[in-house]
C-alpha cells in the first residue's frame, strides 16, 4: 500500500486510488487534489515472509518493496523479450530447480558466447552487498541488472542500443499494461529502464532460502540432521578445517548485509586454485579483485559464495573448473590445487597470495562422508519448489 503523509498522520491509498489521484494531479495541479502539506510516501510495510531468525534485507532508498513490484519483477525475470533475439531470459542462467544457477561451467549468452565465469546462485541475493564474483563496485541488484541486459563484453541478453525496442515490447503486452501501472502508480510513464531494473531487483530480494535441514536443526528439530551430518557440522565449524571463516553466519558467506546492520561485510579470498606462473598468477581474464584494484596482492581473490543449496550448484569455483563436492574437498584438503600440465599448470598450494585459511587438512573416510552430508543438509527443497519464485507465464 501507498500512503499520503499529512500533519495528522498517514492514511493508506490503494494503487488504483493513487492512480486516479495522480491523473487528477496531472490535470489540475498538486494542492488542488491532495491538499496543502500533503505528500506521497513510499510504502514500508512489505511482508517479507521471512524464515524464523532472518532479518529483512536492506533495501536501497527509492526502491521500496511492494507486492506489485515483486510480481512485475517475476514476470520480467522469466520473459525472453528481455533478450535482443528473444531466446533467453534472466531465468535461462538462473534456474529455480538449480538454486537459480544453470549447471554449466560458465554462463552462456543469448548469442552463444561463453562467459568467463559461472552464473552465481541467486540464493538470498538481497543479503549480498557485493553481487559479482570479484567486482566490489556492483553493490545493488537494480544496478547489477544493467550488466546482463546491456553488457557487450561478454554479451548476455544483448539489449545494448535497443532500449526503446525493449520498452516497446513491454508496452505492447496486455499483462504488462496492468502490471507496470500497478507497480509504479506514481510514475507518469511507468515504462522505463529504471522501473524494469528496480522490479527485477524487488523480485530477486524475495528469493530467500532458510528452510534447509540445517535451519530446522537450528530451530530445535533434533532429527533434522543425521548423525553423519552432525559430525560434518562439527568439522565445518572447527579450526581444523576452517570452512566457517569464509562461509559463515546465517548466510554461509563472508559477504552479507541486512536491515539494521551497522555496515556491510564484503570479503574476497584467494584459495590457491591457480598459480600459473609460480608467482601467484591466475589465467586471464579471471584475475579476481586485482582487475579492479590493480593491486598485485588481490590477484585471484574472489567472493566466497553462499554455501546454501551448494549441492545443487555444481560445477564449482568462479570458472566452474571443479566438478563435484568431493573434488572441492580434495582442493581444500591439499591446501590448493595442483595442475600438472597444460597452460594453467602450477602448484596452487604455493600461491603467495593464498588465504591463510586454506592450509590443508586430512580426513578419515567417515569424516569426509559426514562433511558431504552436512553440505547436502544446506539444500532447501522449499526454495527450489516455491510457487512464488516460479515462472508465471503460461506454457507457449
Amino acid at each position: 500500500m501507498w500512503f499520503c503523509s499529512e500533519s495528522a498522520g498517514r492514511r493508506r491509498v490503494g494503487a488504483a486510488a493513487l492512480a486516479a489521484v495522480l491523473t487528477a494531479l496531472s490535470a489540475c495541479g498538486g494542492d488542488e487534489v491532495l491538499g496543502p502539506g500533503v505528500t506521497l510516501v513510499e510504502p514500508t510495510d512489505f511482508d517479507w515472509n521471512l524464515p524464523e531468525g532472518f532479518p529483512p534485507p536492506r533495501v536501497p532508498e527509492g526502491e521500496a518493496m511492494t507486492a506489485e513490484r515483486v510480481e512485475l519483477g517475476r514476470h520480467l525475470f522469466y520473459d525472453t523479450r528481455l533478450s535482443a533475439n528473444e531466446t533467453q531470459s534472466c531465468a535461462s542462467c538462473h534456474q529455480q530447480a538449480l538454486a537459480f544457477t544453470d549447471g554449466r561451467e560458465v554462463g552462456l549468452g543469448s548469442t552463444g558466447q561463453n562467459h568467463p565465469r559461472s552464473s552465481m546462485s541467486l540464493t538470498n541475493p538481497g543479503y549480498q552487498p557485493a553481487l559479482n564474483w570479484a567486482n566490489p563496485n556492483e553493490t545493488t541488484l537494480s544496478h547489477q541488472a544493467l550488466g546482463p541486459l546491456f553488457g557487450e563484453d561478454p554479451v548476455e541478453l544483448g539489449m545494448s542500443g535497443m532500449e526503446d525496442e525493449l520498452l516497446a515490447r513491454l508496452r505492447a503486452d496486455a499483462t504488462y499494461q496492468t502490471l507496470f501501472p500497478a507497480a509504479y502508480p506514481a510514475e507518469v510513464d511507468p515504462y522505463s529502464i529504471a522501473t524494469v531494473t528496480r522490479a527485477l531487483a524487488a523480485f530477486q530480494r524475495t528469493l530467500i532460502s532458510g528452510d534447509a535441514p540445517v535451519d530446522r536443526f537450528r530451530r530445535g528439530d533434533a532429527d533434522a540432521l543425521s548423525a553423519s551430518a552432525r559430525l560434518g557440522q562439527a568439522l565445518y565449524f572447527s579450526e581444523r578445517l576452517e570452512c566457517f571463516h569464509c562461509h559463515g553466519g546465517l548466510m554461509f558467506t563472508g559477504t552479507f548485509d541486512f536491515e539494521g546492520k551497522s555496515s556491510p561485510e564484503v570479503e574476497f579470498h584467494n584459495t590457491g586454485l591457480y598459480n600459473v606462473d609460480g608467482e601467484g598468477g591466475y589465467p586471464w581474464p579471471n584475475v579476481g579483485l586485482s582487475e579492479f584494484t590493480l593491486r598485485p596482492e588481490d590477484m585471484g581473490r574472489f567472493k566466497a559464495p553462499t554455501l546454501r543449496n551448494i549441492a545443487l550448484t555444481a560445477p564449482y569455483m568462479h570458472d566452474g573448473s571443479i566438478a563435484t563436492l568431493d573434488e572441492v574437498i580434495d582442493h581444500y584438503a591439499a591446501g590448493g590445487r595442483t595442475i600438472s600440465f597444460g597452460p594453467n599448470a602450477g602448484v596452487g598450494s604455493e600461491n603467495p597470495f593464498k588465504s591463510s585459511f586454506v592450509s590443508g587438512f586430512t580426513l578419515t573416510p567417515e569424516e569426509r562422508e559426514g562433511l558431504i552430508d552436512y553440505l547436502h543438509a544446506l539444500t532447501d527443497s522449499t526454495f527450489i519448489t516455491e510457487p512464488r519464485f516460479a515462472n508465471p507465464w503460461p506454457p507457449s
